[in-house]
């Protein structure tokens, strides 16, 4: 695992098999009260999930749902 330490609007690149183009860009968007506020951009072709939706899709359950039963849209 790879630790940094970014400040507010600093980002992090993760490129692709040649190194310089870019997969995922992650961005510092906001530090307040011991949250951060991460953005994502990334090709429309790369799916971004929080890792609990991952590992809900990856046992073959419903992404997430309410507490009617219905399901709710997928956050991307």
């Amino acid at each position: 695992m790879l630790v940094l330490t970014r400040k507010n609007s600093e980002s992090v690149v993760i490129g692709g098999s040649d190194g310089f183009q870019s997969v995922l860009r992650v961005t510092v968007l906001e530090i307040r009260n011991g949250r951060v506020k991460l953005g994502f951009d990334a090709d429309p072709t790369v799916s971004i999930r929080r890792s609990e939706v991952w590992q809900r899709i990856g046992a073959g359950l419903q992404p997430c749902s309410s507490l009617d039963g219905t399901t709710l849209p997928d956050v991307r």
